[in-house]
């Protein structure tokens, strides 16, 4: 969960889980198998990339966002540039629900270290919740790396210092890549990627969990299952 710092402080909030307010989806769409363990030191990041990103990006202009899918397959979002013009649209899943979109995902296959942590940010913050509370996390995600505000690739943002407190020292736990949240996580972060369903709480940077009462002067979009979400 998100470690989010106010400003002329370096004290940290850590966020846990609460009560839900808005009905979604079944948070399962996929049975358990066997589970293997996937750990951090397979999800290939570059330090100096989100240092740089950190410094540069007060600097951003406003306006639309261009992705750019670089050689290592990092997704680049950089703000104030245009459209993506490096990404495919991927044609609309035809779908009655949120799970039956999930269900078509193929979660067997090869991921890139930018899905995979997109993936292990939705694993480890909204395991536990509705597909539609994990979903409303991986756009979160998104959504930073778009704003010009934090790093601009999906890895950036999640191993960012200080923000996601399942991120310690660099590292993150091991995960069961075997089990159904995993692949749900998986799914989700697919349908995210490709824009097939929409987030109640669309541009949402930074969430928190009900009970607690950080006081910031943000706006609320909502909330979703334990979520309190903010732009």
């Amino acid at each position: 969960m998100f470690k989010f710092f106010r400003a002329a402080s370096v004290a940290a909030v850590t966020f846990t889980l609460a009560s839900a307010v808005i009905a979604a989806d079944a948070g399962f769409a996929f049975g358990n198998t066997q589970s293997t363990a996937l750990n951090a030191t397979t999800i290939s990041v570059d330090a100096a990339q989100i240092s740089a990103d950190q410094v540069q990006a007060d600097l951003a202009k406003s306006g639309k966002v261009t992705a750019t899918l670089a050689d290592n397959g990092d997704i680049i979002f950089t703000p104030g540039i245009g459209e993506s013009s490096n990404i495919d649209d991927n044609e609309a899943i035809a779908a009655s629900s949120l799970s039956d979109l999930v269900r078509q995902q193929d979660t067997n296959e090869s991921l890139s270290a930018e899905q995979r942590c997109l993936a292990s940010a939705v694993y480890f913050e909204s395991k536990g919740e509705s597909l539609t509370g994990q979903l409303a996390v991986a756009r979160v995600v998104m959504a930073r790396a778009k704003s010009g505000r934090f790093p601009t690739t999906l890895c950036g943002v999640v191993f960012q210092k200080s923000q996601f407190s399942f991120v310690r020292g660099g590292d993150m736990p091991p995960i069961s890549i075997g089990s159904a949240h995993w692949r749900n996580a998986v799914a989700i972060s697919k349908i995210a990627l490709d824009d097939r369903w929409a987030s109640p709480v669309e541009g949402a940077l930074y969430f928190h969990a009900r009970h607690v009462s950080p006081g910031w002067r943000l706006t609320r979009l909502g909330s979703v299952d334990n979520h309190i979400f903010y732009r």
